[in-house]
């Protein structure tokens, strides 16, 4: 399945393409997006904790910007990660739910699973919602 609305290269950042991320479905409340472990990897060859990081940050931050379109855009002021699992080949999916939908602040928990669905990081990303920087 691939919902995502037309404005998301819009806000796809060139971070998110040096890693490779692609979104796949993006709601309000759900966020589905993935990235391959290679090319992505620490010295010894696991998936880099940074990147995970940004995996976090990238799904919480498109729901959030599909929580205000147009009016209001999610910035990232709270990110915390944990991982769980090292991630080696393949890729990762990562999978952010909205645990807050409000006027000035939106808050997503993501989980994500290797290829086997076994959960590698959970995050939490919370976006203070401000008017468009024009």
């Amino acid at each position: 399945m691939n919902s995502v609305p037309p404005w998301l290269p819009d806000i796809t950042s060139p971070l998110d393409d040096k890693l490779g991320v692609e979104i796949t479905e993006l709601t309000p409340e759900r966020v589905v997006g993935s990235m391959p472990v290679e090319g992505n990897l620490q010295p010894f060859g696991l998936l880099h904790g940074g990147a995970s990081g940004v995996l976090v940050e990238t799904l919480a931050s498109m729901g959030a910007m599909a929580h205000g379109y147009p009016d209001r855009v999610g910035v990232g002021v709270d990110l915390n990660v944990t991982h769980v699992r090292a991630a080696r080949t393949g890729r990762v999916t990562g999978t952010a739910t909205a645990i807050h939908l409000g006027r000035s602040i939106a808050t997503y928990r993501v989980d994500i699973v290797d290829d086997e669905g076994r959960l590698t990081a959970t995050g939490r990303l919370t976006c203070h919602m401000i008017s468009p920087p024009r």
